[in-house]
């Protein structure tokens, strides 16, 4: 939780969320209208167990609150 604070409170975070969320409204209806079944969205950061953890829940979150169903999935959480 702090680390997502952290990473939130950052000008930046936020700046970057409000572009990737434009960029998911305009390709998501995009994919479904080709009868796409998935889209793979990968989140890096250097450690992958904190700050791309914190993105990547709230693209998650972000991306449901459009009618979409995410399934999110941490590679490097417990490494």
């Amino acid at each position: 939780e702090p680390v997502k604070d952290y990473v939130f409170s950052q000008e930046v975070t936020g700046q970057f969320m409000e572009h990737v969320d434009n960029l998911l409204k305009l390709i998501l209806p995009a994919y479904v209208q080709e009868g796409r079944s998935y889209l793979t969205i990968a989140i890096g950061c250097t450690g992958g167990r904190h700050r791309s953890v914190a993105i990547a829940e709230a693209l998650g979150k972000s991306i449901a609150a459009h009618g979409y169903r995410p399934r999110v999935s941490h590679r490097d959480i417990n490494a």
